[in-house]
């Protein structure tokens, strides 16, 4: 993004959100049409796309008249590149049926992108992936959270006309997807329930006996996280030498795996404990954080919010042959009330608070 771009992209989040702010303290129903307006046409402009040119951005579009139309598509060279369904700023967007609809459309259409908005909140989707829908999701912004201004622009600048030429955005998403798998396959290893994990530490270790590695391996406090990757480098990147290696490690300091409820509760980011809520396929699920880090869900406890989220969803939909329960991101799936805003939102809002609050601490002299 060059600097001019960049400024403007910047303003009018600046712009935007305050009138968010506005809104929501006057407690206001702006309607969908409303929020279209004043909200995603001033950040669709600052993306360099031009809401008034039809072969750019056409409204209500539908393919064939018999169609259900999508808010906006967005063209490149007459050809559909991006979808974005829009709904009012007071909606919630966990209604499945709503991305449910748009992503459908898009397969069938041949778009790969796809945008569901209130004019907040922005979740993009990649209709191409062969996964659950959940899995689908790329990312998550909140122009609303003026801590998260770095997040926001870059990744709202994967939209923008000039990069959705690039496709830069489908680079990440390889990245992403990748990095998500290895995740999913690292944390089954580490939680070691069918012993992986200590067959191969036992080789490392001559003389240490099974048990005493597994009880060694409960101890250990273990995490996997990946940074968001925000450059076309995405796994290609350059290999640094040893000596640039020396010096990244010696000014990064210790390496953070991931976060933990733990993590969030000695912060003091949730005070336990702590209620949450899910509509899941028209089912209300609620689970519970314990001052321990544990999460209950329908009486039993688990170690993570992710496991406690697979398990809520196995209660609904089942689960495939040879799993336990469906892989699914806990910190997405479950929500919180927050009584600030007096909405309920991501537990994933706290833990990039605590990430914001750390990187702060950091950077202090």
């Amino acid at each position: 993004m060059n600097e001019q771009t960049r400024q403007t992209l910047s303003d009018a989040i600046v712009r935007v959100r305050k009138r968010i702010h506005q809104i929501r303290d006057r407690k206001e129903a702006i309607g969908e049409q409303n929020t279209k307006s004043t909200l995603i046409d001033p950040i669709l402009s600052a993306l360099e796309w031009d809401i008034e040119e039809l072969d750019e951005v056409c409204r209500e579009y539908r393919r064939k008249p018999k169609d259900n139309p999508v808010d906006y598509a967005l063209f490149m060279l007459r050809s559909p590149c991006l979808f974005v369904e829009a709904k009012a700023l007071e909606k919630d967007l966990n209604d499945r049926k709503w991305i449910s609809q748009v992503l459908g459309y898009a397969t069938v259409v041949g778009v790969e992108w796809c945008v569901l908005t209130n004019g907040d909140e922005y979740r993009i989707y990649n209709s191409h992936a062969a996964v659950d829908m959940e899995e689908k999701l790329f990312r998550v912004i909140r122009i609303s959270d003026p801590t998260q201004e770095e997040h926001t622009l870059n990744t709202l600048d994967l939209l923008s006309k000039s990069k959705m030429g690039e496709k830069l955005i489908s680079t990440l998403w390889n990245a992403h997807f990748v990095d998500h798998r290895v995740k999913a396959a690292l944390t089954d290893i580490f939680r070691n329930e069918d012993g992986t994990l200590t067959r191969l530490v036992r080789k490392k270790t001559l003389g240490l006996a099974r048990s005493e590695i597994r009880d060694s391996l409960k101890r250990a406090d273990i995490r996997v996280d990946f940074p968001i990757i925000t450059t076309s480098q995405g796994s290609k990147k350059p290999i640094p030498s040893k000596e640039e290696r020396k010096i990244t490690k010696k000014r990064q300091g210790p390496i953070m795996l991931g976060i933990k409820l733990a993590d969030l509760i000695q912060a003091s980011l949730v005070k336990t404990p702590l209620e949450l809520e899910r509509r899941y396929r028209k089912i209300h699920l609620k689970a519970n954080i314990q001052a321990d880090g544990e999460v209950i869900f329908d009486g039993k406890s688990y170690n993570s919010l992710s496991t406690a989220a697979g398990m809520a969803r196995k209660s609904v939909i089942g689960t495939r042959p040879g799993r336990k329960y469906p892989q699914t991101n806990g910190w997405t799936f479950w929500q919180y009330h927050d009584p600030q805003t007096g909405r309920f939102e991501e537990m994933d809002t706290l833990r990039q608070h605590f990430l914001e609050k750390q990187k702060r601490g950091e950077e202090k002299p």
